[in-house]
């Protein structure tokens, strides 16, 4: 099977257990059904954008044992619900204006940039410099890392900040240094580089 299918799965199934969690509780307050929007809507959107514009990345092959490894890990994920729905936590009105406003860049950053990425190459291939990578040479990773956060904060407990702290050192930052290194066999490299940052963008240069 491919990558992209287990995270799929993860992805699509996020909504109805979060749902399921809602009922088992018995926990429908504010905090938790914003909580499914923000986090069901990602789910969705990650499906749709599978289909529209995928990620070569994901689609390399698994083997069944990675794959079932692979959905626990990012079963956690779902603790950040978890702790929000059966903790009975309520977060104020002003954190989830914050969450949700948060949850908004990310997702413009993040599919704005994967869109802008796959149908550029599929006209030419070689560096991206313009759009959402004029001033940040890793947007779709600091959306996704926006998108997280305001999970995290929803939820209102140090676990779901461990969590994301742990995907964005143990995956997000080896990705984004050997896309680097992929990508530095281009011309204008170095320029660009010098105009973008790393995972914030360079506003001035």
């Amino acid at each position: 099977m491919q990558l992209r299918q287990m995270i799929n799965l993860h992805k699509g199934l996020t909504a109805p257990v979060v749902l399921l969690m809602m009922f088992y509780w018995g926990n429908f307050a504010v905090g938790p059904c914003i909580y499914l929007a923000l986090h069901g809507t990602y789910g969705a959107l990650w499906l749709i954008k599978d289909q529209l514009f995928p990620d070569r990345q994901w689609q390399q092959e698994i083997n069944w044992a990675t794959a079932i490894g692979g959905f626990f890990v990012m079963g956690l994920y779902w603790l950040a619900p978890l702790l929000l729905i059966c903790g009975n936590r309520q977060p104020s009105p002003s954190l989830l204006a914050i969450a949700v406003a948060i949850n908004l860049f990310g997702t413009v950053l993040h599919f704005g940039s994967d869109a802008q990425k796959h149908f550029t190459l599929e006209l030419r291939k070689g560096l991206i410099t313009t759009g959402f990578f004029s001033r940040c040479r890793n947007p779709n990773y600091l959306g996704e890392l926006l998108i997280y956060a305001s999970f995290a904060l929803v939820a209102m407990h140090f676990i779901p900040w461990l969590v994301l702290a742990g995907f964005g050192f143990g995956v997000f930052l080896p990705n984004m240094r050997r896309k680097d290194i992929s990508l530095s066999r281009y011309p204008g490299f170095q320029n660009w580089y010098k105009q973008t940052g790393f995972l914030l963008p360079k506003l001035f240069i």
